[in-house]
């Protein structure tokens, strides 16, 4: 049983499946800066080479890390008692099966964005998730890692919101920087993806806009374009949106642009709110400019911290769950959460290949 074993100390093991670019550059140090929290007993890949690789990249931090491979590297990793918690940083074509077969083994799970290709693959997953029988002391938390949602920035910004009076409009600027000198560029998996890097990349705006605002994205009208051949298409998309709450804004996004720019902006009737992400002594992060209705502008800075946030968390959640059978994830970190965001990127797709007909936003329940 998953939850029966702690590691050393009495701190919780957890396993990381996959051995990729993210999992190498972030994963693996954020567990670094987190060793006092969390063992990593286990990492994962489907070849050894990979596996022992990504294993030696953690020694320092972790002396008895163990290398696992294949399917029975798998089968290894779901009968090991002392595992609490897995982390599945695979292909977005594997992830969720990957999460799913995890989770019926007893494993809490962290699994990282998107939460699915599709709105069908993620309804499908959520009601194999929630038949599975009450076979454990406590129902398995399947968080998702989606960082900007434990992003200071945006938690901070989401409260100054109501300052701004009601809404009148909002804009979303992303000119990414997705080229030949990006690791992710020639990522197999991210351009065979459905909706390709707008919606790997995509889903972390949109977290960052619903966040913000406090309101669902109910409609969408698109149009996109594949305009840069060495990315797959569409590679640029400009959609109109309206939320819940009335109000409407624009999101603007270019997979590659030849100067980046990263912004949310949100004016009211009080005043104006922005989140731009740049650099400060060095730190990249973002940037917050709140004008209110005094017509002074604060600006305070920010250094990314998503993913060791949203990583604490999973692993408090995780001994929380030990406690208390009925605990979830943190909200922030759901995969309902992912599963809507995705839901907005395939409304905009949608509507694209509809010539920019309107399209209803599909609706998540809440679980």
């Amino acid at each position: 049983m998953a939850g029966d074993g702690e590691g050393c100390a009495g701190l919780p093991r957890i396993a990381v499946l996959g051995a990729g670019i993210f999992a190498r550059t972030q994963y693996i140090p954020r567990l670094r800066e987190i060793a006092h929290l969390v063992v990593l007993k286990a990492i994962w890949s489907r070849t050894k080479e990979s596996a022992k690789a990504a294993a030696e990249l953690a020694r320092d931090f972790a002396p008895e890390i163990e290398c696992k491979w294949g399917d029975a590297g798998l089968e290894e990793i779901m009968g090991d008692s002392s595992i609490m918690g897995v982390a599945v940083v695979l292909a977005g074509q594997v992830q969720v099966e990957l999460s799913l077969k995890m989770l019926k083994a007893g494993k809490h799970v962290i699994q990282e964005k998107p939460a699915s290709g599709s709105t069908t693959e993620a309804e499908t997953a959520l009601s194999i998730y929630n038949s599975f029988p009450n076979q454990f002391p406590y129902k398995p938390i399947w968080a998702l890692g989606e960082n900007y949602r434990f992003e200071p920035a945006f938690m901070e910004s989401s409260k100054l919101i109501k300052d701004i009076g009601d809404m009148m409009h909002i804009q979303v600027i992303i000119e990414g920087s997705m080229n030949s000198s990006n690791p992710y560029f020639s990522s197999s998996w991210r351009r065979n993806f459905v909706g390709g890097f707008i919606l790997d990349m995509g889903v972390h705006f949109i977290a960052g806009l619903r966040m913000l605002v406090g309101s669902e994205v109910t409609s969408v009208s698109s149009i996109s374009r594949h305009v840069d051949m060495s990315l797959p298409p569409p590679d640029n998309i400009c959609s109109l949106f309206q939320l819940e709450n009335g109000c409407a804004g624009v999101f603007v996004f270019a997979v590659n642009s030849r100067s980046p720019k990263i912004l949310w902006r949100v004016d009211g009737t009080k005043g104006t709110i922005q989140v731009e992400r740049g650099v400060d002594s060095g730190k990249h992060g973002y940037q917050v400019l709140f004008s209110g209705e005094n017509g002074q502008c604060q600006k305070t800075f920010y250094p990314f911290c998503g993913v060791n946030e949203e990583l604490k968390t999973f692993v408090q959640d995780m001994l929380a769950a030990s406690k208390d059978r009925d605990r979830k994830a943190e909200p922030r970190s759901s995969y309902v959460e992912g599963a809507r965001d995705v839901a907005v990127l395939e409304a905009m797709l949608e509507s694209s290949a509809k010539q920019g007909a309107p399209v209803q936003v599909k609706r998540f329940p809440l679980v």
